[in-house]
């Protein structure tokens, strides 16, 4: 099939009505037809500053908003006292910059700690983080940060270059086994560091010049390095601190808890009431806090998407993670409606444990990913809400278009499976598929379990995991299928490819093929152009879809409810939110809705 086409590619409805007809606008391109099926969010030019949402209509939900009973409801508080209450999905793993891996985690760190750079969040081009510039040499091999003289700890202390080396050097240590680390394998011999080829970190491409200059020495021209600088896994922390509590190497000790931690960001942390609620409040320290508009923020981990929508309705959230499936139609509907739906940089897909059988025959993977009607699935459960997905990377990322190999083919599976020895499912050995707690990841896992049954009359059961337990289970490969989900933490089709590098901390497949690991760290990043390296890319990917160690299922869409009085969220492709530069307006009233 042609690059340019995906199969049974079908438009996404983007409920973005409500925004400027400038940020709507989808300027010409050349691009193929099919990519329709994936606006990309770059296309939106919002004016800085311009309200995200005035959305609520009084007749829909003002009534209700309001009906609170009694006193003030948090979105009223929270507006008068610039005090943003945000729905966050579940109760975080951690808060070590260096440890956590989760969407949850990540939008709490980045409130309360900042990287070298941040992304706009109108274009997600880079900005001054901590380094205040930066310069690029011209063979793009030497990237030299100039650290903001103002930039400071939570408890005063000066940031400098020196922080950096040796976070970098807690990052990549092999001891510390960070899931994250190669985010950093761009830099020379950082790899051969984590890997404990080399043992001297003087060797990592990595020194401070002086308190305020940090040079960055890489492997090749690496074209979305500055990008990396805003992931929480290249994040400084604090030495002094870390060293308190145990060995810099140790991954979980009170640090991070809130009446220790120091950190660097727009925010600090001011309580943390474990699976009820954890509290940001303005730094006073951050070297840009004239400009942070909110004085806090409240995460509540909400994973029973039903009753953050319910919170959402009755004032007890500003914004809410997500939404129900079921409850899409309705706020598509509703005039001024809250519902924001955007594209977004990420696939929902399914690990395949291939060391264990019946998953170690390629054929038995091939098998369950063919019978999985994907058009259906997102007709009937997701509400058309997203888009199928036939590989890892969503299409158009950053012009690339993966490779689409095996669609939904109910006969070809079931020859499959016969060939592994499982003919009409006889003999089946049964299979576990285990998701993390939500309503809407449980309704996939039970239609998956349906279609397999009725495709090729075979047995899967569901097991429920809360959050924490089922990131354990995912890292230690416990388990035979697991739900996963992959948000592009850079624009380029690399951020998604080098996942199933051999030994990567993310694999969690037990996928391993030299070829595969030859194309990503050496072939693609010596391309002379973007062309080639894209050509690349299709090569490698086409090589890991005929292994198949994951089932893809789709690429996301970002869905919230976002109160009208919150101003500076606007959807972009990464869902990326800087909570430095949101704000609330005290003055909204439920009657201008419908001005």
């Amino acid at each position: 099939m042609p690059r340019s086409c995906a199969p049974r590619c079908r438009r996404v409805k983007t409920s973005l009505t409500s925004l400027p007809a400038a940020a709507r606008t989808r300027p010409s391109s050349s691009r193929p037809s099919c990519a329709s099926c994936w606006t990309s969010p770059i296309t939106f030019q919002l004016p800085h500053k311009v309200p995200l949402l005035r959305l609520l209509g009084v007749a829909a939900l003002a009534a209700t908003l309001l009906a609170c009973g009694g006193g003030e409801s948090n979105v009223e508080s929270g507006n008068r006292e610039g005090i943003l209450h945000y729905g966050n999905g579940s109760e975080p793993q951690g808060l070590d910059p260096h440890v956590v891996t989760g969407i949850p985690e990540n939008h709490i760190v980045r409130a309360i700690f900042e990287g070298l750079a941040v992304k706009n969040p109108y274009t997600l081009e880079p900005e001054p983080g901590v380094a205040e510039s930066w310069d690029i040499s011209e063979d793009g091999r030497i990237v030299t940060f100039h650290i903001n003289p103002e930039a400071k700890w939570s408890n005063g202390d000066p940031m400098s270059a020196h922080d950096y080396v040796w976070s970098w050097q807690r990052l990549l240590s092999p001891a510390m086994g960070a899931e994250y680390n190669y985010m950093l394998f761009p830099v020379k011999n950082a790899k051969a560091f984590a890997t404990g080829e080399i043992t001297d970190f003087d060797q990592v491409g990595v020194k401070a010049l002086d308190d305020l200059t940090l040079q960055v020495t890489l492997n090749e021209r690496t074209p979305y390095f500055i990008q990396l600088m805003d992931h929480y896994s290249t994040f400084a922390v604090h030495r002094p601190t870390i060293e308190k509590f145990g060995k810099a190497t140790d991954r979980y000790t009170p640090w991070t808890r809130v009446e220790n931690i120091v950190s660097n960001g727009a925010f600090r942390l001011k309580t943390w009431a474990l699976n009820r609620r954890i509290e940001v409040e303005k730094s006073d320290t951050y070297w840009d806090r004239d400009n942070v508009k909110l004085n806090g923020v409240v995460f509540y981990p909400t994973e029973n998407v039903v009753s953050e929508e319910r919170m959402f309705r009755v004032g007890q959230l500003h914004y809410t993670n997500s939404i129900p499936l079921g409850k899409i139609p309705l706020y598509r509907e509703m005039e001024n409606s809250p519902y924001v739906q955007a594209p977004y940089l990420g696939t929902y897909f399914f690990l395949l444990n291939t060391t264990r059988p019946p998953l170690d025959d390629v054929r038995v993977r091939k098998a369950l990913s063919m019978a999985v009607d994907r058009e259906k699935l997102n007709k009937t459960v997701l509400k058309g809400s997203n888009v199928p997905a036939y590989s890892i990377t969503p299409p158009d990322t950053l012009g690339y278009y993966p490779p689409q190999l095996f669609g939904y083919d109910v006969a070809r599976a079931r020859e499959l499976l016969a060939e592994a020895g499982y003919p009409d499912g006889q003999g089946w050995p049964g299979l576990e598929l285990t998701y993390n707690t939500s309503e809407d990841h449980r309704k996939i896992a039970v239609a998956l379990q349906q279609m397999w049954k009725d495709a090729l009359n075979i047995e899967v059961t569901l097991t429920n995991q809360e959050w924490k337990v089922y990131l354990d289970s995912v890292t230690q490969m416990n388990f035979q299928i697991a739900r996963r989900g992959w948000i592009g933490d850079y624009v380029d089709p690399n951020n998604f490819l080098d996942l199933y590098l051999t030994g990567g901390g993310n694999n969690n497949t037990g996928f391993s093929d030299a070829r595969y690991d030859d194309m990503i760290l050496h072939q693609a990043p010596q391309a002379a152009t973007r062309e080639e390296r894209f050509d690349i890319f299709y090569q490698a990917e086409t090589l890991l879809m005929e292994q198949m160690p994951i089932i893809p299922i789709y690429t996301y869409t970002s869905k919230h409810l976002i109160h009208p009085s919150v101003n500076g969220l606007p959807p972009n492709l990464m869902d990326s939110l800087n909570l430095k530069y949101v704000w609330l307006d005290r003055n909204w009233q439920p009657e201008q809705a419908g001005d």
